[in-house]
């Protein structure tokens, strides 16, 4: 389909010249009055807290800090409020359409502050307008996945109901309803004026203490020597680029889509937001066009719709996206209220296909086709928190073009962890934490390509069992190619590539087509679970976040964070979790004592930074423990099932019976020739070991199993029968099922708290406050299984259902 004349005529001639600012809301976004430039004398020489960046969510956590009562907070702008992504952005604010409960809480928090605390405390408009949110769905995908989503949403509390096309069309009466199956409406939803929002947030904050200063360049933040005089330094102060110091004891990068390079000048190298292309088209007046409409949203033609001085804003999450300055010169540190040159030629199919649900828009004039820069994370959540590479380095950046819909909630976030010193317990941080990322993940070719990927998966729908297609192969175990060569199917996995399933003999690992229901390889996946359960499965888990932790401390300081006593006798390893010093979960792992002075950490892929930093914040001087990273020094080969012990006995001289090597036995034996750590553990549920293999000898160590296991009908798993036969047996998984706020209590695992132990762990006095209270709220895991993993199972994940069940303990 074409354009009518009237529209690609305009099009045509504004293609090769710069456009300006033209329509209503970015004139009324550009800042009135610009400040000159603070005076030396006007910078105050020490603050508490320094927040650079002036967007919405560095004006956010000020306010919020300034609510929280924290006193001697300064925001540092570089140029004006409001000029670096926050003056362009759309302002919707939809509680519709996360399957994040974090995600819609921050969504939820923030409408409320927009539309009524913000009002209210300043007397100031945030540009609100409750016009509610309408999302179209118009294939039979999409009704199922929204079906989906507003149960979800329904039960955090989001007023959404399913209407019928008729309902779109009294609702907006401009959509082709022809086109539509159902809509998704959430009345109390609507959009905000972001420079609004912003200066409203300023107002209060300045009003309870904050100090705000514009035209305040910050060249990089200082640091010093960390107290206990191990791990990362701390923060010291911040540096001006007019040379003015300003010492403090806490930063909070809010820099936007300067973020990453701004951090890298500080050496902190984990936090790979990229800017990318970000497109609207803003039409001339309609004379049909109600200012009262909702917003509209098709993801399937990438589009979201709503009125705009007169006219209407077309904005797109085009599926073809680009990044933008993602090469060593970054984004220029100059740079403000920036628009880029539109890319016509790329751009023209999501136009076209936008409009099929809005023709008469295709007689309008067009005003503008506005392009700026929005910044993307690599899994497309927000970067928030502590840095672990830097104390006291606080993060809130990456908001992939969610900032104004997101800002509040992200900012009431990040002010209580900062005031306390820890993420708050009340909500889970795990899919946002900045500890997440990695350093790789800030190289300028994974940026490039990933940052697009983000954004065009902003509108797809979110299946499952989805794997990113760009920046693969970078991290690989040691057996990727003999796996390879038997049918893996590779996931990402923080970066590694892990198989989640394998074809069978003679098949390609191919996803036919993504589901919510039985995908195509679930029947191979089923023997997978079946093979572990019945016989032997070999997992390769190489993955795996490993540590050495050593010195003739080594075992008290491990036994005061480990909940079970993990210093008893050598050659044993010990399921456990780690607190924080209020009681709640940080930690989900195993520690092995190989030694008196040597013990072998091991935590899941995405825990690998979380792990680290909290042996490290918990070390003090007189500890005498040293700290190695494993991670890729060693291959980790799951050998599980009832036959695991009688193959692994043809290949070792050790001898596996029961009273020679019984659970939780850990030792090295020979496997050919190589000298092998053996783990007498399971995540399965199932007899099996877990063989610890220098890199080096992995392969060899992998083809005496593999030759060895053809006599035993040996299979090999993957990530998803892992997942599944962990369920049956009812083993958790910190991050799905548990996480920062639940506690031991919580989650069923008070079992594993040594209590009469020498040292007491931390959090003790509050696993023990819980356990004695009368009556206590506990969350219970809970499945359930209508068949096995065969026929008959309806669209679920492999038939097994993971339930969260809440209820009353007893005694």
């Amino acid at each position: 389909m074409r354009l009518a004349k009237s529209i690609s005529h305009t099009l045509a001639a504004r293609q090769n010249r710069a456009l300006s600012h033209s329509f209503t809301s970015l004139e009324s976004l550009a800042y009135a009055s610009f400040p000159s430039s603070p005076t030396s004398n006007q910078y105050p020489s020490e603050a508490n807290v320094v927040i650079v960046g002036g967007g919405v969510i560095g004006a956010s956590v000020a306010y919020h800090l300034s609510k929280l009562h924290v006193k001697n907070v300064v925001l540092l702008e570089r140029h004006q409020l409001t000029s670096g992504t926050t003056w362009h952005a759309a302002g919707l604010v939809n509680t519709f359409g996360s399957l994040s409960r974090t995600s819609t809480e921050f969504r939820k928090y923030t409408r409320q502050l927009y539309s009524e605390i913000l009002p209210q405390e300043t007397g100031m408009s945030t540009g609100w307008m409750e016009v509610g949110l309408v999302e179209l769905a118009c294939n039979e995908e999409r009704l199922d996945y929204y079906r989906r989503v507003a149960a979800f949403n329904q039960f955090c509390g989001v007023n959404v109901q399913e209407i019928t096309p008729t309902q779109v069309k009294d609702l907006c009466p401009m959509i082709d309803t022809s086109l539509v199956l159902a809509g998704f409406h959430v009345p109390t939803d609507g959009r905000a004026n972001p420079t609004d929002v912003t200066m409203a947030l300023i107002a209060a904050a300045k009003r309870n203490g904050v100090t705000v200063l514009e035209h305040a360049p910050v060249a990089k933040v200082l640091s010093t020597k960390s107290n206990h005089g191990f791990g990362p330094p701390s923060v010291s102060g911040v540096l001006l680029e007019n040379g003015n110091v300003i010492h403090c004891h806490k930063v909070v990068n809010c820099a936007g889509m300067w973020a990453r390079q701004f951090a890298q000048a500080s050496n902190v190298h984990a936090i790979p937001n990229q800017a990318a292309e970000h497109y609207y088209l803003l039409t001339e007046p309609i004379e049909t066009v109600d200012s009262s409409w909702p917003v509209v949203e098709d993801a399937s033609r990438c589009m979201y719709l709503r009125p705009e001085g007169g006219g209407l804003l077309l904005g797109l999450f085009e599926t073809d996206a680009r990044s933008w300055k993602h090469d060593e010169t970054g984004v220029p540190n100059d740079a403000s209220f920036l628009e880029l040159e539109p890319d016509w030629d790329r751009m023209m199919p999501f136009i076209e296909k936008a409009m099929e649900i809005i023709p008469d828009v295709k007689n309008a004039g067009v005003k503008k086709l506005f392009c700026g820069p929005e910044s993307f994370t690599p899994d497309g959540n927000p970067i928030i928190g502590e840095s672990p590479e830097l104390r006291n380095y606080y993060v809130a950046a990456g908001m992939n073009s969610l900032g104004i819909l997101s800002a509040g909630g992200v900012g009431k976030l990040l002010a209580e962890w900062i005031k306390h010193g820890h993420a708050p317990n009340h909500i889970d941080v795990t899919s946002v934490h900045v500890n997440r990322f990695h350093p790789f993940q800030s190289n300028p070719l994974d940026r490039k390509h990933r940052a697009p990927e983000t954004l065009a998966n902003t509108y797809r729908i979110h299946y499952p069992n989805h794997q990113p297609s760009t920046c693969r192969d970078a991290k690989q175990s040691p057996l990727h190619d003999r796996l390879a060569t038997r049918g893996a199917y590779f996931g990402n996995v923080s970066g590694w590539e892990s198989p989640l399933w394998y074809a069978s003999s003679g098949e390609r690992p191919v996803v036919e087509k993504e589901s919510f229901g039985r995908e195509n390889w679930f029947p191979q996946w089923e023997a997978e679970h079946l093979a572990c359960r019945n016989n032997v499965a070999l997992f390769d888990m190489s993955f795996m976040s490993k540590f050495f932790v050593q010195g003739r401390d080594a075992g008290a300081f491990l036994n005061r964070l480990s909940t079970a006593n993990v210093d008893g006798d050598a050659g044993r390893i010990t399921y456990t979790q780690w607190l924080d010093e209020r009681g709640y979960m940080q930690a989900d792992l195993t520690v092995t004592k190989v030694n008196d002075e040597e013990f072998l950490v091991v935590a899941t892929d995405t825990m690998h930074n979380q792990v680290m930093n909290h042996m490290l914040q918990r070390m003090t001087t007189q500890d005498h423990v040293f700290i190695k990273d494993m991670t890729a020094r060693y291959a980790l080969i799951n050998l599980q099932g009832p036959r695991s012990r009688e193959l692994l006995q043809t290949l070792t001289s050790e001898v596996l019976k029961d009273a020679n090597f019984p659970f939780r036995c850990a030792r090295t034996i020979d496997i050919g020739l190589a000298r092998v750590l053996c783990c007498r553990i399971t995540y399965v549920g199932e007899l099996g070991y877990e063989l610890f293999v220098p890199v080096e000898q992995a392969r060899h160590v992998y083809d005496i199993i593999f030759e060895a296991g053809r006599a035993f009908d040996l299979k090999h798993a993957g990530l998803k029968a892992l997942g599944s036969l962990r369920m049956e047996k009812g083993y958790r998984d910190y991050g799905h099922d548990m996480d920062n706020t639940d506690t031991l209590l919580d989650v069923g695992l008070s079992l594993t708290c040594d209590f009469d132990k020498n040292i007491p762990f931390i959090g003790q006095e509050h696993v023990l406050a819980q356990r004695q209270a009368s009556s206590t709220t506990t969350w219970r895991f809970a499945q359930t299984h209508r068949q096995c993993l065969g026929q008959g199972c309806g669209p679920s994940f492999a038939s097994w259902r993971s339930l969260v069940a809440k209820r009353r303990s007893i005694g």
